[in-house]
């Protein structure tokens, strides 16, 4: 899905994206803050713009423990490549509050396992929700706790839904069977 050349490289831990992607990328998620100008202003002066669910996108709060647990490893490169090949779009992590956000089309919210809260630990974040976005291609987290792990290459690329289900219950059997092991 994504345009060749398109796909962010690294140099050292932060992510190169081209400046016509990430101006493509930044207008189509403006599209989902009430403000656009405020949203802008918010990237600018502190790398985080507050944006809606359900516009646009939609986003699954899933939290760390069962990403490293689906990843086996909590080693930010390890992860953050993991992310990539498992789930095809982009993610963000929340550092202080130890929780990634998968972005996944609006539709997610209507799928029976989110609806219904079948998988702990994930949340998906519906209509009534806002999000604080980090500014696109934004991914070293020693500038900001929250910040990119896999970026949006293109306007519209999101996580496969099927897909951030399946890692969040691959982690939670992970989980179960670490802890009947250890007698936990």
């Amino acid at each position: 899905m994504s345009r060749e050349g398109s796909t962010p490289e690294r140099a050292g831990d932060v992510l190169v994206q081209s400046r016509q992607d990430q101006a493509a990328v930044r207008s189509w998620l403006l599209l989902s803050a009430q403000s656009a100008d405020r949203a802008q202003k918010e990237w600018e002066d502190g790398g985080i713009a507050l944006l809606k669910c359900g516009t646009r996108f939609t986003a699954v709060r899933i939290e760390s423990e069962l990403v490293h647990a689906a990843a086996a490893s909590d080693e930010p490169e390890q992860v953050n490549a993991f992310l990539a090949e498992a789930l095809g779009g982009p993610v963000f992590a929340d550092r202080h509050a130890r929780r990634y956000y998968a972005l996944v089309p609006v539709s997610t919210a209507s799928m029976s396992e989110w609806r219904d809260k079948r998988l702990p630990g994930a949340e998906c974040l519906g209509r009534d929700s806002y999000l604080g976005v980090p500014r696109p291609a934004f991914g070293d987290p020693d500038v900001c706790w929250t910040h990119w792990c896999v970026p949006m290459v293109e306007p519209g690329a999101l996580c496969d839904a099927d897909a951030v289900s399946k890692l969040v219950a691959s982690a939670r059997h992970r989980l179960t069977v670490e802890e009947a092991r250890s007698g936990s």
